[in-house]
This record gives C-alpha cells, structure tokens and sequence, in this order.
C-alpha cells in the first residue's frame, strides 16, 4: 500500500471509526503498562527470608513483635529511607494509616542514620509510625529489598503480599483488608 493510498483511507474514516481507534489504542497501551507495571513489580518485590527476624527493636529500644502483631491482624511493614526521594511522597499515606489504627503498621527507616539523626527527622516531619531503624540495611537485605519504598502485609507471621513504589492509601487500605478475609 502506498502513502497516498493510506493517506486516504485515513482521510475515509468518519469521526465514530476515529474514535474507536483512539480508544482501542489507549487500550492497548493501557495493558501493556498494567503488564510490564505488574511484572516489574513482582520481580522488584520484597522476599520473605527462610528463617524471618520478625522480633524487632524499634529506634526508641522499646520491642516489636511482627508476628504476634500479624496474628492479630494482617500488619503492613513499610521498607523506606530518609534519603529516598520517593519515598518522601508515601511516608505521609504511612502515616495516615498508621494514624487511623486500623491495622499495625511497622516502618523499617534502611540506612538512615543513628536513632537519634532518625528521631529529629520523624519529629520534623511529624511522623508517629513505629519505625525500626535498620541502620546497617541488614533488615532490607535479609528480605532481598531492591528499591525504596517497599511494603509487605504480613498475616499470621507469613508474607501475604509484598509491592513496591508509590502505593495509594485506598490501595494499602485494600490490600490490607483483603489479607484480612483471605
């Protein structure tokens, strides 16, 4: 076919036809990005390690128990940084949700200094979730972390779902729900 001949089958559409092409385009490039979207999500995900350290010390000295916590009900950990600029987008939905009470929230802070640099940063940003300070990165690295922020619901001391990036707080609300019925 020729590029006058295309020209002119393009220029035959009627305006229906035409917009049936641009909604089955944006289709399709919709679930190429779900697909790729979820992939890389899956392959970028936290790993839940053979043998979990689930008893924690948080940066204040005061214990952290993630699965007696994940008996009660499924418990979000939130893997992030004071470095990470991203993760300066999700910290407050954190907070929101660690603010409503409705299910445990645990953060990790992965190599974000000493307690008390971590301290003066969570007061700054007038942040109250639970946090561990994992200053070495030995938490994140035992449960194969790649990128911050990621996040893992834990239910019954067991990995229900692990994600990464930016996460919604309906969506966090959602998962942590579903992990609560199934």
């Amino acid at each position: 076919m020729t590029t006058d001949t295309l020209k002119k089958d393009i220029a035959k559409k009627t305006p229906k036809q035409k917009i049936l092409s641009i909604v089955k385009t944006v289709l399709l490039y919709s679930l190429m990005f779900v697909v790729i979207y979820t992939a890389v999500n899956w392959w970028r995900q936290p790993v839940m390690p053979a043998n979990p350290q689930l008893q924690l010390m948080d940066y204040q000295g005061q214990a952290v128990d993630l699965a007696a916590l994940s008996h009660e009900q499924p418990t979000l950990v939130y893997f992030w940084g004071t470095w990470c600029s991203v993760c300066s987008f999700t910290s407050p939905t954190i907070n929101k949700l660690a603010a409503a009470n409705n299910y445990p929230v645990v953060a990790i802070a992965v190599q974000s200094g000493s307690n008390q640099e971590l301290q003066s940063y969570l007061t700054e940003k007038n942040f109250n979730f639970t946090t561990v300070n994992d200053q070495e990165g030995y938490i994140f690295n035992d449960w194969q972390g790649q990128v911050t922020p990621s996040y893992v619901i834990l239910k019954d001391g067991e990995m229900t779902q692990g994600l990464t990036g930016i996460q919604p707080l309906w969506s966090l609300k959602l998962r942590l729900w579903l992990s609560s019925i199934f």
